[in-house]
């Protein structure tokens, strides 16, 4: 007797709760289905990183604070209505080719690279505005203009991608070239661009290949070759791949346990924290813990293509859809190259990879799904 009447108040105290949780989240322009996706990955990408670093707990609270760092960016954006975001992004766009030009001029060099500016009191890469500038640039030219795109917006787009994607890449940054070009392509493709155009574009690309591989710089020119049969340099530029495949390669169906992986244990996996984490995962959870991170990839970017459906003006709909989709590239390339399918080109594994810029980038680009799902709903009410 005694549960069947405490039943009924437990029920009603979970439904308040859900209620209040309900509110908080709506208040906040917050989506619950893509938040808890997003929640699970960085969940489990600080467990992975905590094996992967060798269990430092100074790594692993820095990405926690990292972690914490990027809700707060996502929240502060979600609060952000659409239509001011569509008034800020042509001068994001021209801010951030200036800052990539200040970068060639007089960027700080470190590892190779010349891809910061140092302001004094903070240091950062410019090329990491450009993965949301670009695509909010590009639907915001479109925004009121027919589509499909005519051939005037496409000489357009094609400038308005090839500057900052040429200046990225010759810093040299080709991960982050690839990824701001994804997202502008991905504006153009969903606004319906004609098929006589793609086949046009794709043999410009075609044909540009030699001269790319001209200008390409060695180690990038190794990369590619090592793609095509790592073990012409096991030792070296082959090194990363072969050691991955060996980690992911082992772990077989359910991995040999956290903490467990000799491979990332060993330190035979390098740079096992950042770009080849992916490894870690493979080894101490198997091909079964490899699905379910890429089960909950799959919801978030379902998640934000469902948002594009339902948004209202054309801005947000394509805005929506190149985020969801540039997310999509980031765990495909990560993935494919950490299991030998594509060349390294250093794009982090999202959410899991540690550092920060990259974090907070794809957690400014929720915060933008976020307001265009509340104010979808706000404008349908």
């Amino acid at each position: 007797m005694r549960r069947e009447i405490e039943g009924p108040g437990y029920s009603s105290r979970a439904q308040r709760t859900l209620t209040i949780t309900g509110r908080i989240l709506q208040a906040l322009h917050l989506d619950a289905p893509l938040l808890g996706a997003i929640v699970a990955v960085c969940v489990a990408g600080l467990v992975v990183l905590y094996s992967a670093a060798g269990e430092n707990a100074r790594i692993f609270f820095g990405q926690a604070a990292r972690v914490g760092l990027g809700l707060g960016v996502m929240i502060a954006i979600a609060q952000v209505p659409p239509r001011i975001m569509r008034i800020v992004a042509p001068f994001l766009y021209l801010i951030g080719v200036a800052l990539l030009v200040a970068v060639a001029l007089v960027g700080d060099v470190a590892m190779g690279a010349q891809r910061w500016l140092d302001l004094g009191f903070v240091r950062f890469q410019p090329s990491e505005i450009m993965k949301l500038a670009v695509p909010m640039a590009c639907a915001w030219y479109l925004h009121e203009r027919p589509l499909p795109p005519d051939f005037k917006s496409v000489v357009v787009f094609s400038i308005a991608l090839i500057v900052p994607t040429l200046l990225i890449a010759e810093q040299p940054d080709l991960g982050t070239a690839l990824l701001v070009a994804a997202g502008g392509g991905l504006v153009i493709l969903l606004a319906g661009l004609q098929l006589r155009y793609i086949l046009g574009i794709g043999g410009l690309v075609m044909a540009a290949v030699p001269v790319a591989w001209h200008f390409m710089h060695d180690y990038q020119r190794q990369r590619v070759l090592t793609f095509l049969n790592p073990q012409t340099d096991p030792l070296g530029a082959g090194y990363h791949t072969i050691q991955s495949q060996i980690a992911i390669g082992s772990g077989g169906l359910f991995g040999k346990g956290y903490m467990n992986g000799s491979q990332a244990q060993l330190e035979f996996l390098p740079e096992r924290s950042t770009d080849f984490i992916f490894a870690v995962v493979g080894e101490e959870w198997g091909f079964v813990g490899c699905m379910v991170l890429m089960v909950l990839y799959m919801m978030i970017i379902a998640r934000g293509l469902y948002i594009a459906t339902q948004s209202q003006d054309t801005f947000s709909r394509l805005m929506a859809g190149s985020l969801s989709l540039t997310f999509a590239v980031y765990a495909f390339v990560n993935s494919g190259m950490v299991s030998g399918l594509l060349p390294v080109v250093g794009v982090p594994l999202p959410l899991v990879s540690y550092g920060g810029t990259s974090l907070v980038t794809l957690m400014a680009s929720f915060g933008i799904l976020m307001s265009i799902n509340s104010r979808r709903k706000l404008v349908s009410t």
